[in-house]
């Protein structure tokens, strides 16, 4: 019996959904920054567009940090210039943080405040209207599954829900850039995926901005990356391309009967096969240049297969590990 399989490549950005032409809500400009005479940050660039997740990926001590603290106004740049929502951070401070939420790594939290009291000292120092407050804070909580924990004390919750409680300060005032540093460090798989199915949400109806130097985080819920290396931004594209960098195109695949390799050789486009078991073959392929006129060596392969009885089981496109990718980019930039 011939059973056939072509499983497609994961996508979990399928659907971008920001476009060109939303509106820019912030926007960094040559940013430089010094500890005495050492410069760890470096005519860093970069902008944030309504409704996107941008991830700022690097190592430990990269700059991750310092580049968020920057853009919140918590440090001053010492060259460059900051805009959020079309206000100058250095110029109009007071109008541009009304734009901004943000979660700092270790959350600003008041461990012996109940979650209701906290959060309305937070909307009041972000000067919330008094008749608009009840209703922020109730929908601040439903957004952050803290329904049911207004009358807690923070320092009796999980590290998760106080995670949660830091991410609902930073959004009670509806800013429209949110920014987040290592919004999961330190949580067990189960907080980390409630979080971030939190901060994609939020990417529907904010911008987010978030620093990580976990490749997960940047596949599963950013829309686009930069990686920071030692102070200065190397590298930027969507997430999805990002893992794509450099890969080389192929698939897996197991045929029961299998042919010799120069069959396999010889389909169209195919441009080296490896045998890793007595079924399973591991096929690279070039890409031609032009898309219209291009061959899918998978399919070529399938429809030989099915003609020649090499009963095949199963295609599996190969898919870049980030980890690779990322150390790829980094290891380029020093060499």
């Amino acid at each position: 019996m011939l059973i056939l399989g072509y499983i497609g490549l994961p996508s979990q950005l399928a659907n971008v959904r920001m476009s060109v032409a939303a509106p820019i809500t912030l926007s960094a400009s040559k940013l430089s920054r010094r500890s005495g005479q050492r410069e760890i940050i470096r005519d860093v660039s970069l902008e944030l567009r309504h409704g996107e997740v941008l991830g700022l990926l690097g190592h430990n001590g990269a700059g991750k940090s310092t580049t968020l603290q920057m853009l919140t106004g918590a440090l001053l740049p010492h060259a460059g210039k900051i805009e959020i929502c079309g206000y100058d951070i250095a110029r109009q401070p007071a109008q541009a943080k009304a734009h901004i939420g943000f979660l700092p790594e270790t959350p600003p939290l008041y461990r012996e405040m109940r979650v209701d009291d906290y959060l309305l000292f937070a909307a009041k120092l972000h000067r919330v209207p008094r008749a608009q407050i009840d209703y922020d804070l109730t929908e601040t909580k439903r957004r952050c599954g803290l329904l049911d924990s207004g009358s807690k004390i923070i320092g009796t919750l999980s590290k998760g829900y106080q995670q949660r409680v830091g991410i609902a300060q930073a959004i009670i005032h509806q800013p429209e850039v949110i920014i987040l540093d290592e919004p999961t460090v330190g949580l067990d798989p189960s907080q980390i995926r409630d979080i971030r199915a939190l901060i994609r949400e939020l990417g529907d109806a904010h911008s987010v901005i978030l620093s990580t130097h976990l490749l997960s985080e940047v596949a599963s819920i950013c829309d686009r990356v930069e990686i920071i290396h030692h102070g200065r931004l190397i590298y930027g594209d969507s997430s999805e391309r990002m893992q794509k960098y450099g890969h080389q195109p192929g698939f897996i695949v197991t045929l029961l009967s299998p042919p010799a390799l120069a069959e396999l050789q010889a389909i169209a486009g195919v441009r080296q096969v490896e045998q890793l078991s007595d079924t399973q073959f591991r096929i690279l392929y070039e890409v031609d240049a032009n898309p219209d006129t291009a061959l899918d060596p998978g399919a070529v392969l399938l429809e030989l297969a099915a003609q020649r009885g090499w009963q095949a089981q199963q295609l599996v496109p190969l898919q870049a590990r980030l980890e690779d990718v990322f150390m790829q980019i980094t290891q380029g930039e020093a060499a």
